[in-house]
Parts: structure tokens; sequence; C-alpha cells
């Protein structure tokens, strides 16, 4: 007997995968991905799905928090944090009766409940991404692309890349032993494995580099960033060990450009092929760029590190360079002051290609080769006094006028950079921190749209008028449009009643108490003598461990807003041992958004304890930070750690006896060799000169 499940799709239907009974569904559930872009969820009991995880077309329209519509039967909240496939999805995978994954041709993988919230998104193949399988643990995974790439993932990094000899990986699957199989486009099916008892032969290991080393590799993939094979190193550059697992080289050998891999096992660097298409060539004369699935004009590479790109800016001839700076702004964490600097920057060096004019070369704003100088029409500057792109000057550091010098690394929260040289020392940009980080990031129409919709199912006694919704859309928009009209009692007294809601729809309203808790009216109303104590000790409320990631996530990142006020630094400062301490019990989690938010909580009272030299309050933040790095996985939460552990050290000999004591100089040690980001190596090891 077959039974028969239709759904509708706009297009056609790439992969499916069945969800493993649960108690709320005993039957199962069937997951389906399309060329429209779309995530169908299915139960057996009905033709209609379930839920429908939306992805959206790129079409150069910017969202500042990157909404994903979800469409839910019952109503579900937009998720802030990350937004569905741009592409078609190519292959999903299931990671237990509640979370999956998923991959798609926009170069992304993506972590989801089937509720519909996407929980990580991770980057690292840099072309369509045909398939993904899980490791019979059920957390880690692997998956394979067009980018001549087999990439293992282990706590949502990318441990491992193994390159192949095909352009096209079209498959793979993990088997029940940990083997991983993989078939490509050169129809040959090979098996990778960590056991030493089933490893190949020398023989057959050997065959396999030399027919590795002989494939080319095309330099307009997008895979190894924009390259002047006039400027490479020779063979010498190979005798330096690499620093992570994967880490791509080029090196020039005569007239041809070779790629070669790292491998962290073997202490050796591989070769992985001959790079085609390189040798001075540019964007204009190489034709489309491929970054992250998706064709582009130009590519920036923009070098932070020796290792290579730390940052990429894509742009298309056709697309708004205003808009497409404020998107590299916001991706990178870059502060938007300096949208006019980088649109100019984008204007500046793809004015050749508008123009029909002969001049094709760009200047990167962060390396000292080519650099952008304010005012020059020509790409080339070496001549003129070293300009930084986003200050006007004195961020970089004089010395060496050729593609030698080495960037130190760019400052997260003001985009300023700075660059060592062999007669420069290193100029600090990231400690110590001397005002609060916020978070900042907002889309009124989809929270309003979510209030509006729960309030319907709010109790009675809760519910909000017709009247007090228009008081929050106005209080919101004041805010997000930064009028200069103040809040008025009335409605703060809504968005108190409002954040006031069940703990299972009340996320909405915190969302808006984030954002207009920064303007000094609010600050001072709800954070002032007589109502602070009520106000921070409900917030602490929603820290549980076991309530909802949302709600701990907005809470966390409202604590931190409360910093820019003066009376809500106050009241953080009063309640810091209450507060932390509920704080810290969140670092067991998965989420890394609330790992990065409990990291800037820490960060802003390091500022604080800076100015001030509590050394008690130095004491139990430097506790924090301790336990904090034994658990968290991602580098934007350690980086914003390792600043606040920075800022506290600064200038202050006991503090620094203190770190030791805690072992804290033994902790970091391992991220002095991360090369990407590179700002965490350069913080690390500043740090580290202090202790």
């Amino acid at each position: 007997m077959c039974t028969i499940t239709k759904g509708r799709s706009r297009n056609f239907v790439s992969c499916v995968c069945i969800i493993p009974s649960s108690d709320m569904y005993p039957h199962g559930l069937i997951a389906t991905g399309g060329n429209d872009h779309n995530i169908c969820i299915f139960s057996l009991e009905s033709p209609a799905p379930l839920y429908i995880l939306k992805g959206h077309k790129n079409t150069g329209e910017y969202n500042a928090l990157s909404i994903i519509e979800i469409i839910h039967l019952t109503g579900l909240y937009y998720s802030s944090f990350h937004t569905g496939h741009e592409d078609c999805v190519r292959g999903l995978a299931i990671l237990s009766e509640t979370e999956f994954l998923s991959c798609a041709n926009d170069a992304s993988i993506r972590r989801w409940q089937i509720t519909g919230e996407c929980l990580e998104v991770y980057y690292g193949h840099t072309n369509y991404i045909y398939s993904i399988s899980v490791f019979p643990n059920c957390k880690d995974f692997v998956t394979t692309a067009e980018d001549r790439s087999l990439r293992i993932w282990k706590h949502g990094e990318c441990a491992q890349t193994i390159r192949l000899p095909a352009q096209s990986i079209w498959c793979c699957c993990v088997l029940d032993n940990g083997d991983i199989v993989v078939g490509a486009s050169d129809g040959i099916i090979r098996v990778f494995t960590e056991s030493e008892d089933r490893t190949a032969s020398t023989e057959e290991i050997k065959a396999f580099e030399k027919e590795l080393s002989q494939a080319t590799i095309d330099s307009k993939t997008g895979d190894l960033g924009d390259i002047n094979a006039e400027q490479l190193p020779g063979r010498e550059h190979l005798n330096e060990p690499g620093t992570r697992e994967g880490q791509t080289r080029l090196i020039r050998d005569g007239e041809k450009v070779e790629a070669y891999q790292w491998s962290v096992s073997e202490g050796r660097w591989i070769k992985i092929g001959d790079v085609v298409g390189s040798s001075g060539a540019n964007q204009q004369t190489s034709g489309k760029v491929l970054y992250e699935g998706k064709e582009f004009d130009y590519v920036f590479s923009i070098d932070v590190n020796e290792g290579g790109p730390s940052y990429k800016l894509p742009y298309n001839i056709s697309d708004d360079p205003w808009l497409t700076a404020y998107n590299f702004l916001q991706k990178n964490d870059l502060n938007p002051m300096f949208l006019d600097q980088v649109a100019k920057f984008i204007i500046d060096n793809t004015k050749g290609q508008m123009l029909g004019l002969g001049n094709t070369s760009f200047s990167d704003p962060f390396t000292g080769g080519g650099r952008y100088v304010p005012g020059s029409s020509s790409g080339s500057s070496n001549t003129l006094p070293a300009a930084d792109p986003f200050t006007g000057g004195g961020r970089y550091v004089p010395g060496s006028a050729n593609m030698g010098t080495t960037m130190a690394g760019v400052d997260p929260f003001t985009g300023n950079s700075a660059y060592r040289s062999a007669a420069s020392k290193t100029v600090n940009i990231y400690f110590p921190k001397k005002e609060a980080v916020t978070f900042d990031q907002a889309n009124p129409t989809q929270i309003l749209g979510k209030l509006k919709e729960l309030n319907g199912t709010a109790p009675e006694e809760k519910k909000l008028t017709e009247d007090d919704l228009i008081l929050l859309e106005k209080i919101l928009s004041l805010i997000c449009n930064s009028s200069s009209e103040k809040p008025t009692a009335q409605q703060l007294q809504i968005l108190w009643k409002a954040i006031n809601w069940p703990e299972d729809i009340v996320f909405p309203a915190l969302d808006i108490l984030r954002l207009s808790i920064k303007h000094p009216n609010v600050n001072d109303n709800f954070c002032n003598e007589k109502e602070g104590a009520q106000f921070s000790s409900h917030l602490i409320s929603l820290l549980n461990p076991k309530g909802k990631p949302a709600n701990q996530l907005l809470a966390l990142r409202t604590f931190c807003n409360c910093f820019v006020g003066q009376a809500g630094q106050k009241l953080m400062m009063s309640q810091r041992e209450s507060l932390m301490s509920h704080a810290i019990e969140l670092k067991s989690g998965s989420n890394k958004n609330i790992h990065i938010a409990l990291a800037t909580l820490t960060l802003n009272y390091s500022v604080c304890f800076h100015k001030d030299h509590n050394i008690e309050g130095k004491a139990q933040c430097l506790s924090v930070i301790s336990t904090v790095l034994e658990v968290v996985q991602d580098l934007e939460a350690t980086f914003r750690l390792l600043v606040a552990l920075g800022t506290l050290i600064s200038d202050d000999l006991n503090a620094v006896q203190l770190a030791k004591s805690l072992g804290v100089d033994s902790q970091i040690k391992k991220y002095a060799s991360v090369s990407e980001p590179a700002k965490v190596s350069e913080c690390c090891r500043l740090i580290l000169n202090l202790l």
C-alpha cells in the first residue's frame, strides 16, 4: 500500500529526508528542499505542509536584521538571527527528531529546528554545495561541493578540507563506522577514513596525490581570492609550516602558480593543483568571479594576515555601491559610520569598468600595497602618504611601501586597521576598550507584526488595545529613526506591560525594549534607583537556563545596551554579582548568539572596571572569562572575551597577577595560532605580551 502526500512547490523538489518519530509526531515527518529556495515539513496526516521555511531571492535588498520569513499554521516568531537559503536547496540531513541540516547553491549550510527556527549558518565552501551527511554522533557532518572539496565540520567549524582531482563533488555519505564515501564528476568513488587499519596503501596514496597535483584550479572560482602571480612568493615559502588544517598557500614556480594545502597530521604541504588564469590577470579580463555560489564582476580580497584574505567584498557593476558597502560593513561587524569611505573605495576601484577606462587596478583599503588615498584618482599611491580609508590617516603605520607588509588586524568595533612592518611596532587597536558595545540591528516591521499577532494569544488581563499597539509602534519608530522626540510616560507604561507577557510570547516586546533602552529617557525611566531593581530582577528571571533561548538572548542584549546610559550603567554595576552569576549559567548551551551576548556583557563590565580599577569586580570578570573560555566555540565570542581580558589587565599589575593565578595565560595560548579571523590571534598575542 502506498500513502501519497502531495505538497505544492513553485519549482522542482531536489532533496528529501525523513525526520524520526517523536512524542509530538509519532509517525515522523518528511522534509523536502526545492529550487524555490524553500524547505517544507510534512506530516503523513495532511497533504499541506506543517511548516514552510522560506528562503528569499538575492535581489540586493538589505534587511537590517536579516529576518527569515517562516510560515507556520499556528504562527511563529520570525527569527531575528538568520535567513533562509538564497538559492536551490540541494541536501538535507537529520541530526535528531527536532533538528536537521540543509545545504544549498548559496554555498551555505544551515541548522534548523523542525518548528522553523534557523539556529546556525555555516560558511566555508565557495561554490554550490551538493550534498551533506551526518556522522554517527549526530553532531558533526561532512559536505561536498562544486569547489573541488570535501569538508569535515566539527563543533560547527570546518575542521578539515580535502581537495579532490575533480571539479564537481556530487555526493557524500558517512558510513556507520565513520568512514566517508564520496562520488565525483570524474566517475570515481573514494572512501576516506580515520582508521589506520583501513587506510589505503602507500602506493595508492601517492597515486592520489600525484593525480591531485596535476589538476588545474580556475582562479575565477573565487576559492583562492584575487591572484597576482608577480607578487606571489617562491617555493621557499613552503618551508614555513601552516597554521591550520586545510590552509591554502600559493607559490610562484617560474611562470606557473601552484596551490598547496597544509596537512596537520603529516606536517607538510600537499600540492592540490596548478592555478590557471592567474598570471597577470585581473577581474576585468578573466570574466565573472564566483563567490559563495554567486557570480560577481569583482570580488575584492581584503588581506589582514599572511595566511590569506579575511574579508571579501563582492560587487557587480549593476549594484548600488552604497548598498554594497552597507552590506559589507554589516556582514563583517564593522562600524556603519564608514559607509561613505567604503562606498567611495568601490566607486574608485570599479570606475574603469563602469566608464570604459583602461586602468583596471584596484587598491586594497587594508594592506600597504596599492592603498586607497582619498582625493586620488589613481589606484596606485606608493609615493603618497599612507591614508586609512576609514579614518583618513593615523591608523596605518608607515615603514614599507611594498606588499611584504603584514596586516596586524581589523578592529571589529571601529573598522580601523593597523599593520606592522619590520621597522614598526604592532599597534594595539583592540584594548583597553573605552566604550560599551551594543546590539543595534532591528527590523521594526517584523517585530511589530509578530507583537500584534501574539497579542491575540495573550491572557485577557495582559492584552494590549489597538491604542496601546499604536503607542508601541510610535516608540519603536522614534527609536529606530533617531527622532528628537522623547518617548512619553504612557508609551513606557505600555512597554513595561508588554515585557511582562508570558515567557512563550514575550520575545517581540523584549526586542523593542532592547532597542529602546539605549534612549536616554527610556534608560532613565527603567534603570533609575526607584524602578531599577524591579526592572533588572524581571530580566534576570528570563536568564533561567531552562527558559526560552530567544528570551535569554534578548535579555542579555538588553543588559548590554543598558551600559550606554548613566542610569543604566549605575544599575548594571549595582546588580553585577547577581546578573553575572545568572548569566554564566548560560555558558553550557550551544547557541553561539547567546555566547556572543554573554561575552559582550563581560566586555562592557570590563570597560567600567578599567575606568574605576574595581579589583573585586575585575576578579569576578576574570573568573567569568576563564570559565566561559573553557566551553565557547565561536571565535567572535572568543574575541570579545579576549578584548575584555585585555581591557581588565591593561595598566593594572594586580589584575595581571589575578589572571595568571586563574591560568588564563595557558588557556588562551591556543588562540595565538588562529589564522582567520586574524583579530583573534593578534589580540591573543598582545595579551600574552602583558602576561
